[in-house]
């Protein structure tokens, strides 16, 4: 995966801390919405401010969010540290909870993915033609090695984090999120 500032390879550490449900919404509202103080977090996610302040530290512990600008009085702005992160299974591979914290984080995006793809799909036909064509819902199906799979992996990665530099936005532009998901088209016959 990239070593960019942009992308963080998260240890088992980290993994154990995102791994909890506020800690990840905080995170992605942090991702998806830009810098915020833990009162207007709390507000936004239907939560109170002291909880997200102690999550938002144990985030912060880890390297995923930090505060920025100038501190008012207790009232701190925080922001995410990265656009992205990942691991890898051998990075919890013999550790009980850093495995399971992989485990329900990997089940706990494919719930986002899910409802994420929904809720386009509900207002896909409110947008113009040209945004409809171009949010495609694809699929392809290749006999790969697990190295040549992980070298496709990288490549599409570095192909997304080329787009993202060169983005000027622009009256017609807006937020995308790409979702790249490369797994055994056949899980039950494992190798």
């Amino acid at each position: 995966m990239s070593n960019e500032p942009e992308h963080v390879r998260l240890d088992t550490r980290a993994l154990r801390v995102l791994a909890h449900p506020l800690r990840s919404r905080l995170l992605s509202a942090l991702r998806v919405d830009g810098p915020a103080t833990a009162t207007d977090l709390a507000a936004r996610l239907d939560t109170n401010t002291g909880a997200t302040s102690y999550h938002l530290r144990k985030l912060a512990e880890v390297g995923l969010v930090v505060e920025v600008g100038e501190p008012h009085g207790r009232r701190r702005t925080w922001q995410a540290a990265q656009t992205a992160h990942s691991w890898y299974h051998a990075d919890v591979a013999g550790d009980p909870d850093g495995e399971a914290a992989a485990d329900w984080l990997r089940q706990h995006y494919l719930s986002e993915f899910a409802s994420h793809l929904e809720r386009w799909e509900a207002a896909r036909r409110d947008w113009p033609v040209a945004w409809q064509d171009a949010a495609v819902v694809s699929d392809s199906l290749l006999e790969v090695s697990a190295d040549e799979l992980d070298a496709l992996t990288d490549e599409l990665l570095e192909v997304i984090n080329r787009h993202r530099e060169r983005a000027r936005g622009g009256s017609d532009a807006r937020r995308v999120t790409v979702y790249l998901n490369a797994m055994p088209t056949d899980p039950d016959a494992r190798p």
